[in-house]
């Protein structure tokens, strides 16, 4: 009989949504499993995508609408300009913070041993080719092959 002790072992996330909230936490969550000696892995699936996309990763922004975190209203947050002001703030204050851009953290990922996986169903849905993404994930795959290397006993899932 095998025991278990708890011990997390493999963290993978997928991320769904490539807000730049989102992306960050993704990536953090993923650098600190390694930094911990965690295994990780991030599949990029939907709107996540663009945080692999050479051409919209450095284009993306905040949330504002539909967001209780921004503690505006609503309406606000639609405002022309608004989204913009609010993603240039965030920047700033995480260029105080250090933080790379998302080119430079997703080179540091790799660096790290993080595996970056694309979305088989949604490279396709949108037309994507696999040149349109960061030259250096580990590949394009399907649900069914994240699944295949989720495997094995402390493996935690994370939905972004």
């Amino acid at each position: 009989m095998n025991e278990f002790n708890g011990e997390i072992k493999k963290m993978m996330i997928i991320l769904s949504k490539a807000t730049l909230e989102n992306v960050y936490a993704a990536f953090v969550l993923a650098n600190g499993a390694r930094m911990e000696g965690i295994e990780s892995q991030v599949f990029f699936t939907f709107f996540g995508l663009e945080a692999i996309h050479k051409k919209k990763m450095e284009k993306l922004h905040v949330a504002t609408v539909g967001n209780p975190a921004m503690h505006m209203p609503t309406m606000l947050g639609g405002i022309p300009g608004v989204e913009a002001l609010v993603t240039y703030a965030m920047k700033k204050e995480m260029e105080k913070l250090d933080m790379p851009e998302i080119h430079e953290f997703l080179d540091i990922l790799k660096a790290s041993g993080v595996k970056l996986w694309a979305c088989k169903l949604a490279v396709d849905m949108f037309h994507y080719k696999k040149e349109d993404l960061y030259d250096d994930i580990d590949g394009v795959i399907t649900v069914g092959d994240f699944y295949k290397h989720s495997e094995g006993l402390g493996t935690h899932m994370l939905f972004i």
